[in-house]
Protein backbone atom coordinates (compact mmCIF):
# COMPACT_ATOMS: atom_id res chain seq x y z
CA UNK A 1 0.00 0.00 0.00
CA UNK A 2 1.25 3.45 -1.12
CA UNK A 3 0.52 6.85 0.74
CA UNK A 4 1.88 9.12 -0.93
CA UNK A 5 5.36 8.53 -1.94
CA UNK A 6 5.57 6.27 0.46
CA UNK A 7 4.97 2.32 0.57
CA UNK A 8 3.40 1.03 3.74
CA UNK A 9 3.82 -2.34 5.74
CA UNK A 10 1.06 -2.57 8.42
CA UNK A 11 2.96 -3.34 11.56
CA UNK A 12 0.35 -4.39 14.09
CA UNK A 13 1.35 -3.45 17.68
CA UNK A 14 -0.13 -4.70 21.21
CA UNK A 15 1.66 -2.63 23.63
CA UNK A 16 1.60 -3.72 27.51
CA UNK A 17 2.24 -1.45 30.73
CA UNK A 18 2.23 2.10 29.64
CA UNK A 19 4.65 3.97 32.21
CA UNK A 20 7.57 5.62 32.03
CA UNK A 21 8.52 3.81 28.67
CA UNK A 22 5.60 2.31 27.39
CA UNK A 23 3.68 6.10 27.18
CA UNK A 24 7.07 7.56 25.69
CA UNK A 25 6.92 5.03 23.08
CA UNK A 26 3.32 6.27 22.46
CA UNK A 27 5.00 9.12 22.16
CA UNK A 28 7.39 8.45 19.29
CA UNK A 29 4.84 6.48 17.67
CA UNK A 30 3.15 10.02 17.16
CA UNK A 31 6.41 12.11 16.56
CA UNK A 32 8.34 9.38 14.20
CA UNK A 33 5.34 7.76 12.31
CA UNK A 34 6.21 9.67 9.44
CA UNK A 35 9.36 9.29 9.18
CA UNK A 36 9.74 5.71 10.05
CA UNK A 37 6.76 5.35 6.94
CA UNK A 38 8.91 6.87 4.80
CA UNK A 39 12.28 6.20 5.54
CA UNK A 40 11.49 2.13 6.43
CA UNK A 41 7.98 1.56 4.68
CA UNK A 42 6.62 0.66 8.22
CA UNK A 43 3.17 1.73 8.99
CA UNK A 44 3.15 1.28 12.90
CA UNK A 45 -0.23 0.98 14.37
CA UNK A 46 -1.22 0.34 17.78
CA UNK A 47 -4.14 -2.18 17.72
CA UNK A 48 -3.88 -2.93 21.43
CA UNK A 49 -3.01 -1.86 24.89
CA UNK A 50 -2.98 -2.85 28.77
CA UNK A 51 -2.04 -0.57 32.05
CA UNK A 52 -2.62 -2.40 35.34
CA UNK A 53 -6.08 -1.50 35.35
CA UNK A 54 -7.69 -1.52 32.14
CA UNK A 55 -6.99 -2.61 28.15
CA UNK A 56 -8.29 -1.09 24.53
CA UNK A 57 -8.36 -3.24 21.06
CA UNK A 58 -8.86 -1.41 17.74
CA UNK A 59 -8.39 -3.68 14.30
CA UNK A 60 -8.35 -0.20 13.06
CA UNK A 61 -5.35 1.14 15.79
CA UNK A 62 -5.65 3.67 18.39
CA UNK A 63 -5.08 6.47 18.30
CA UNK A 64 -1.61 7.40 20.19
CA UNK A 65 -2.67 11.24 21.02
CA UNK A 66 -5.69 9.74 23.12
CA UNK A 67 -3.71 7.00 24.80
CA UNK A 68 -0.83 9.72 26.15
CA UNK A 69 -3.23 12.09 27.04
CA UNK A 70 -5.01 9.44 28.76
CA UNK A 71 -1.46 8.45 30.72
CA UNK A 72 -0.67 12.28 31.29
CA UNK A 73 -3.76 12.75 32.86
CA UNK A 74 -3.01 9.59 35.22
CA UNK A 75 -6.33 7.48 33.66
CA UNK A 76 -6.39 4.10 32.45
CA UNK A 77 -6.44 2.89 29.07
CA UNK A 78 -9.14 0.97 30.18
CA UNK A 79 -11.41 4.69 29.69
CA UNK A 80 -10.64 4.76 26.28
CA UNK A 81 -13.54 6.00 23.89
CA UNK A 82 -15.55 2.95 22.58
CA UNK A 83 -12.28 0.78 22.63
CA UNK A 84 -11.58 0.36 26.27
CA UNK A 85 -12.40 -2.07 29.37
CA UNK A 86 -12.10 -1.55 32.67
CA UNK A 87 -10.80 -4.68 34.33
CA UNK A 88 -9.43 -6.26 30.99
CA UNK A 89 -6.30 -7.64 31.97
CA UNK A 90 -3.08 -7.71 29.89
CA UNK A 91 -2.66 -11.51 29.50
CA UNK A 92 -6.00 -11.85 28.40
CA UNK A 93 -5.72 -8.78 26.16
CA UNK A 94 -2.24 -10.58 24.17
CA UNK A 95 -4.61 -13.90 24.12
CA UNK A 96 -6.96 -12.30 22.15
CA UNK A 97 -5.81 -9.61 19.73
CA UNK A 98 -4.77 -9.57 16.17
CA UNK A 99 -1.35 -8.42 16.16
CA UNK A 100 2.02 -8.76 14.47
CA UNK A 101 4.15 -8.10 17.40
CA UNK A 102 3.97 -7.17 21.23
CA UNK A 103 5.82 -4.41 22.88
CA UNK A 104 6.05 -5.26 26.64
CA UNK A 105 6.93 -3.03 29.08
CA UNK A 106 5.16 -3.64 32.62
CA UNK A 107 7.41 -3.10 35.60
CA UNK A 108 10.01 -5.53 36.53
CA UNK A 109 8.34 -7.91 38.81
CA UNK A 110 11.23 -10.31 40.00
CA UNK A 111 9.73 -11.36 43.45
CA UNK A 112 6.42 -12.49 41.40
CA UNK A 113 7.61 -14.81 38.87
CA UNK A 114 8.31 -11.50 36.49
CA UNK A 115 4.69 -11.20 36.02
CA UNK A 116 2.24 -10.34 33.81
CA UNK A 117 5.97 -9.84 31.78
CA UNK A 118 6.65 -13.31 31.50
CA UNK A 119 2.96 -15.10 30.30
CA UNK A 120 2.32 -12.15 27.95
CA UNK A 121 5.93 -12.80 25.73
CA UNK A 122 4.91 -16.40 26.47
CA UNK A 123 1.57 -16.05 25.31
CA UNK A 124 2.61 -13.64 22.32
CA UNK A 125 5.46 -16.20 21.49
CA UNK A 126 3.26 -18.84 21.35
CA UNK A 127 0.93 -17.21 19.28
CA UNK A 128 3.33 -16.17 16.75
CA UNK A 129 4.19 -12.53 17.68
CA UNK A 130 7.85 -11.48 17.73
CA UNK A 131 8.36 -9.90 21.24
CA UNK A 132 10.24 -6.38 21.90
CA UNK A 133 10.82 -5.91 25.54
CA UNK A 134 12.57 -3.23 27.66
CA UNK A 135 11.34 -5.54 31.05
CA UNK A 136 14.30 -7.30 32.30
CA UNK A 137 11.87 -9.47 34.61
CA UNK A 138 11.29 -12.19 31.64
CA UNK A 139 14.74 -12.36 30.37
CA UNK A 140 16.71 -12.63 33.97
CA UNK A 141 13.81 -15.82 35.16
CA UNK A 142 13.56 -17.51 31.29
CA UNK A 143 16.24 -16.04 28.86
CA UNK A 144 16.22 -20.02 27.32
CA UNK A 145 12.97 -20.81 27.51
CA UNK A 146 11.95 -17.49 25.53
CA UNK A 147 14.86 -18.18 23.28
CA UNK A 148 14.22 -21.52 22.70
CA UNK A 149 10.64 -20.78 22.26
CA UNK A 150 11.06 -18.19 19.57
CA UNK A 151 12.95 -20.05 17.24
CA UNK A 152 10.45 -23.11 17.54
CA UNK A 153 8.10 -20.48 16.59
CA UNK A 154 9.92 -18.66 13.62
CA UNK A 155 9.67 -15.54 15.14
CA UNK A 156 11.59 -12.18 16.67
CA UNK A 157 12.84 -11.85 20.47
CA UNK A 158 14.16 -8.34 21.08
CA UNK A 159 15.46 -6.64 24.61
CA UNK A 160 18.20 -4.55 24.08
CA UNK A 161 16.49 -2.33 26.42
CA UNK A 162 17.14 -4.20 29.24
CA UNK A 163 20.29 -3.10 30.04
CA UNK A 164 21.81 0.09 30.49
CA UNK A 165 18.77 2.09 29.56
CA UNK A 166 19.00 3.37 25.62
CA UNK A 167 22.68 2.20 25.19
CA UNK A 168 22.96 -0.26 22.72
CA UNK A 169 25.36 -2.52 24.92
CA UNK A 170 23.58 -5.88 24.07
CA UNK A 171 23.83 -5.05 20.68
CA UNK A 172 27.08 -4.64 20.82
CA UNK A 173 28.43 -7.46 22.34
CA UNK A 174 25.82 -10.00 20.50
CA UNK A 175 26.22 -8.78 16.99
CA UNK A 176 29.63 -6.28 16.74
CA UNK A 177 31.53 -8.61 18.64
CA UNK A 178 31.16 -11.70 16.78
CA UNK A 179 33.83 -14.07 16.62
CA UNK A 180 35.82 -13.10 19.51
CA UNK A 181 36.46 -14.39 23.12
CA UNK A 182 35.29 -11.88 25.58
CA UNK A 183 37.60 -11.41 28.86
CA UNK A 184 36.13 -8.85 30.81
CA UNK A 185 33.10 -6.91 30.85
CA UNK A 186 32.55 -4.04 32.89
CA UNK A 187 29.55 -2.09 32.98
CA UNK A 188 27.79 0.22 35.16
CA UNK A 189 23.82 -0.40 34.12
CA UNK A 190 22.05 1.75 36.39
CA UNK A 191 21.70 5.44 36.20
CA UNK A 192 20.04 6.05 40.02
CA UNK A 193 23.57 5.09 41.98
CA UNK A 194 25.51 6.94 39.58
CA UNK A 195 23.21 10.00 40.52
CA UNK A 196 23.37 9.15 44.34
CA UNK A 197 26.64 8.86 44.97
CA UNK A 198 27.40 12.11 42.57
CA UNK A 199 25.73 13.88 45.31
CA UNK A 200 27.33 12.26 48.26
CA UNK A 201 30.22 13.47 46.49
CA UNK A 202 28.90 16.71 46.40
CA UNK A 203 28.09 16.79 50.33
CA UNK A 204 25.00 15.79 50.65
CA UNK A 205 23.48 13.77 53.02
CA UNK A 206 22.40 9.92 51.99
CA UNK A 207 18.88 11.24 53.05
CA UNK A 208 19.20 14.41 50.94
CA UNK A 209 20.59 12.15 47.74
CA UNK A 210 17.45 10.12 48.34
CA UNK A 211 14.71 12.73 48.24
CA UNK A 212 16.43 14.36 45.55
CA UNK A 213 16.63 10.97 43.56
CA UNK A 214 13.20 10.36 44.26
CA UNK A 215 12.25 14.17 43.21
CA UNK A 216 13.63 12.97 39.93
CA UNK A 217 11.91 10.47 39.20
CA UNK A 218 14.33 8.00 39.04
CA UNK A 219 14.40 6.01 42.64
CA UNK A 220 11.09 4.47 43.26
CA UNK A 221 9.52 4.67 46.93
CA UNK A 222 11.39 1.17 47.54
CA UNK A 223 14.59 1.77 46.89
CA UNK A 224 16.07 -1.59 47.50
CA UNK A 225 15.78 -2.75 43.80
CA UNK A 226 18.71 -0.25 43.04
CA UNK A 227 20.77 0.09 46.27
CA UNK A 228 21.19 -2.96 47.26
CA UNK A 229 22.82 -3.92 43.66
CA UNK A 230 19.94 -6.31 42.13
CA UNK A 231 19.19 -4.06 38.88
CA UNK A 232 22.34 -3.99 38.07
CA UNK A 233 22.94 -8.25 39.08
CA UNK A 234 19.88 -8.66 36.52
CA UNK A 235 21.44 -6.97 33.92
CA UNK A 236 24.85 -8.61 34.27
CA UNK A 237 22.52 -11.58 34.44
CA UNK A 238 21.58 -11.02 30.45
CA UNK A 239 24.87 -10.12 29.51
CA UNK A 240 25.83 -13.24 30.29
CA UNK A 241 23.32 -15.13 28.78
CA UNK A 242 22.69 -13.60 25.82
CA UNK A 243 26.40 -12.36 25.14
CA UNK A 244 28.69 -14.93 26.95
CA UNK A 245 26.38 -17.52 26.92
CA UNK A 246 26.47 -18.10 30.12
CA UNK A 247 23.59 -19.87 32.33
CA UNK A 248 23.89 -17.56 34.47
CA UNK A 249 20.79 -16.97 37.18
CA UNK A 250 20.73 -13.88 39.78
CA UNK A 251 22.25 -16.26 42.81
CA UNK A 252 25.25 -16.76 40.77
CA UNK A 253 26.19 -12.90 41.13
CA UNK A 254 28.44 -11.97 44.05
CA UNK A 255 26.19 -8.49 44.87
CA UNK A 256 27.04 -5.78 46.81
CA UNK A 257 25.28 -2.56 46.71
CA UNK A 258 25.88 1.38 47.44
CA UNK A 259 23.58 1.26 50.20
CA UNK A 260 26.96 0.43 52.77
CA UNK A 261 28.98 3.15 51.49
CA UNK A 262 30.30 6.09 53.45
CA UNK A 263 30.05 9.53 52.12
CA UNK A 264 33.18 10.34 53.17
CA UNK A 265 34.92 7.55 51.58
CA UNK A 266 32.85 8.73 48.49
CA UNK A 267 34.27 12.25 48.95
CA UNK A 268 37.79 11.28 49.71
CA UNK A 269 37.87 9.49 46.23
CA UNK A 270 36.86 12.65 44.83
CA UNK A 271 39.31 14.61 46.58
CA UNK A 272 41.74 11.98 44.63
CA UNK A 273 40.15 12.30 41.03
CA UNK A 274 38.27 8.99 41.30
CA UNK A 275 34.55 8.57 41.28
CA UNK A 276 32.99 5.59 42.82
CA UNK A 277 30.41 3.57 40.76
CA UNK A 278 28.65 0.37 41.16
CA UNK A 279 29.79 -1.77 38.82
CA UNK A 280 28.96 -5.57 37.15
CA UNK A 281 32.24 -7.24 36.19
CA UNK A 282 32.28 -10.71 34.49
CA UNK A 283 35.75 -11.86 34.36
CA UNK A 284 36.62 -14.92 31.92
CA UNK A 285 39.29 -17.91 33.62
CA UNK A 286 41.72 -19.78 32.34
CA UNK A 287 39.34 -22.58 31.86
CA UNK A 288 36.57 -20.61 29.97
CA UNK A 289 34.23 -20.06 32.91
CA UNK A 290 33.47 -16.56 34.17
CA UNK A 291 33.06 -14.93 37.77
CA UNK A 292 30.30 -12.49 38.11
CA UNK A 293 30.15 -9.53 40.77
CA UNK A 294 28.58 -6.32 41.47
CA UNK A 295 29.97 -4.06 43.61
CA UNK A 296 30.84 -0.05 44.44
CA UNK A 297 34.48 0.10 42.51
CA UNK A 298 36.48 3.62 42.41
CA UNK A 299 37.28 4.02 38.99
CA UNK A 300 40.32 6.45 38.31
CA UNK A 301 39.60 9.94 36.01
CA UNK A 302 41.26 7.58 33.02
CA UNK A 303 38.73 4.64 32.41
CA UNK A 304 35.84 5.25 30.49
CA UNK A 305 33.65 4.69 33.50
CA UNK A 306 35.16 7.03 35.28
CA UNK A 307 34.14 9.88 33.25
CA UNK A 308 30.47 9.31 33.34
CA UNK A 309 28.22 11.85 34.51
CA UNK A 310 25.33 11.65 37.34
CA UNK A 311 23.22 10.25 34.72
CA UNK A 312 26.04 8.17 32.71
CA UNK A 313 25.41 4.51 31.83
CA UNK A 314 27.96 2.99 29.98
CA UNK A 315 30.17 -0.40 29.07
CA UNK A 316 33.70 -1.94 28.24
CA UNK A 317 34.48 -4.84 26.63
CA UNK A 318 37.79 -6.88 26.67
CA UNK A 319 37.98 -8.48 23.94
CA UNK A 320 41.12 -11.08 21.56
CA UNK A 321 40.28 -9.68 18.29
CA UNK A 322 38.82 -6.13 18.57
CA UNK A 323 40.71 -5.03 21.44
CA UNK A 324 38.82 -2.92 24.23
CA UNK A 325 36.01 -1.34 23.39
CA UNK A 326 33.76 0.99 24.73
CA UNK A 327 30.23 2.82 25.05
CA UNK A 328 28.38 5.32 26.96
CA UNK A 329 25.58 7.25 27.47
CA UNK A 330 23.92 9.98 28.87
CA UNK A 331 20.03 9.91 29.50
CA UNK A 332 18.78 12.41 30.81
CA UNK A 333 15.17 11.35 30.37
CA UNK A 334 13.41 7.89 30.23
CA UNK A 335 12.81 8.78 26.03
CA UNK A 336 16.70 6.81 24.94
CA UNK A 337 14.91 3.83 27.31
CA UNK A 338 11.65 4.02 25.47
CA UNK A 339 13.65 4.31 21.70
CA UNK A 340 14.78 0.91 22.44
CA UNK A 341 11.42 -0.48 21.51
CA UNK A 342 11.02 1.63 18.48
CA UNK A 343 15.98 0.08 17.81
CA UNK A 344 14.52 -3.19 18.42
CA UNK A 345 11.57 -3.20 16.20
CA UNK A 346 12.86 -1.85 13.30
CA UNK A 347 15.73 -4.61 13.85
CA UNK A 348 12.56 -7.09 13.71
CA UNK A 349 11.15 -5.83 10.54
CA UNK A 350 14.50 -3.78 8.69
CA UNK A 351 17.69 -6.05 9.51
CA UNK A 352 21.12 -5.02 9.02
CA UNK A 353 19.77 -2.28 6.94
CA UNK A 354 23.37 -0.32 6.05
CA UNK A 355 22.70 3.46 7.08
CA UNK A 356 23.61 4.10 3.44
CA UNK A 357 20.63 2.65 1.73
CA UNK A 358 17.86 4.39 -0.45
CA UNK A 359 14.16 5.16 0.72
CA UNK A 360 11.71 3.20 -0.60
CA UNK A 361 10.81 4.15 -4.14
CA UNK A 362 8.52 7.24 -5.06
CA UNK A 363 4.87 6.55 -6.81
CA UNK A 364 5.54 7.65 -10.55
Amino acid sequence: MRKGSCVERPVRIVMVGLGNLGRRFAELLIAKGDFVRCRFGLDLRLVGAADSHGAACDPDGLDPRIVVRIKSERGSIGAYPTAGRMGLGAVDLVRSVDADLLCEASPVNLGAGGEPGLSCARIALERGMHVVTPNKGPIVLAYRELVGLAKEKGVSLRFDGTVAGGLPALYLGMRDLRGAEISRIEAVPNLVTGFILDRLAAGASWEAALSEARAEGQLESDPTWDLDGWDAAAKLVILANAVLHVPARLEDVDRKGIAGVSPDDVRREARQGRAIRLVALAERFPNGTYSLSVTPRPLSSDHPLGRLGSRGMGIVYSTDIYGTIAATIEETTPLPSAATILRDLLDIYVPGEPSGSLPPAASP
